[in-house]
């Protein structure tokens, strides 16, 4: 059984650095034999194109705003966008970011592309300030990144080492 962890952000506006910390923090530990940690960073190309491989399993990092308590975190299976449902002038709008620099872009187009995986989950933080210059994940957001990587290994245990 193969798993990706995609970790998304951008260390270089605060709490959007939030994906990178968990990523860091899941590299220091052992991970189940088949399981892949990547730090997309802001270019999800990159993980549609890893995804190409024939993954089982993703679970994408990432910050989120739900508008719920700072440092709040969240498991969910996402809602992917089927871009072939569209109209032709609105799927061109939908596709037109190449770099993928959001988990929902980059989920359409892995769904588009038949390549998403039937499990998989977003592990989220509710964040204070993704959009401030500079490095540094907010007290509260910093504090989740143990919680959100007991998450990824939960879902790890229950999805890897089960087959599904």
């Amino acid at each position: 059984m193969s798993a990706i962890v995609a970790c998304f952000g951008n260390v270089l506006r605060g709490d959007d650095g939030f994906g990178s910390a968990v990523a860091e923090r899941l590299l220091a530990r052992e991970l189940p034999a088949g399981v892949d940690v990547l730090e997309v960073g802001i270019g999800g190309i990159h993980l549609v194109q890893e995804l190409m491989r024939g993954i089982a399993v993703l679970i994408v990092v990432d910050a989120v705003d739900l508008g719920r308590p700072p440092g709040t975190v969240v498991v969910q299976r996402p809602q992917v966008l089927d871009v072939a449902t569209l109209p032709p002038e609105r799927r061109r709008d939908e596709l037109a970011d190449m770099h993928l620099a959001t988990p929902e872009k980059t989920l359409m187009v892995a769904r588009a592309l038949g390549v998403l995986p039937d499990v998989t989950f977003v592990v989220g933080v509710q964040t204070t300030d993704t959009d401030r210059v500079g490095q540094g994940l907010s007290p509260a957001t910093g504090r989740a990144v143990e919680l959100a990587a007991a998450e990824v290994d939960r879902l790890l245990a229950e999805h890897v080492a089960t087959g599904g």
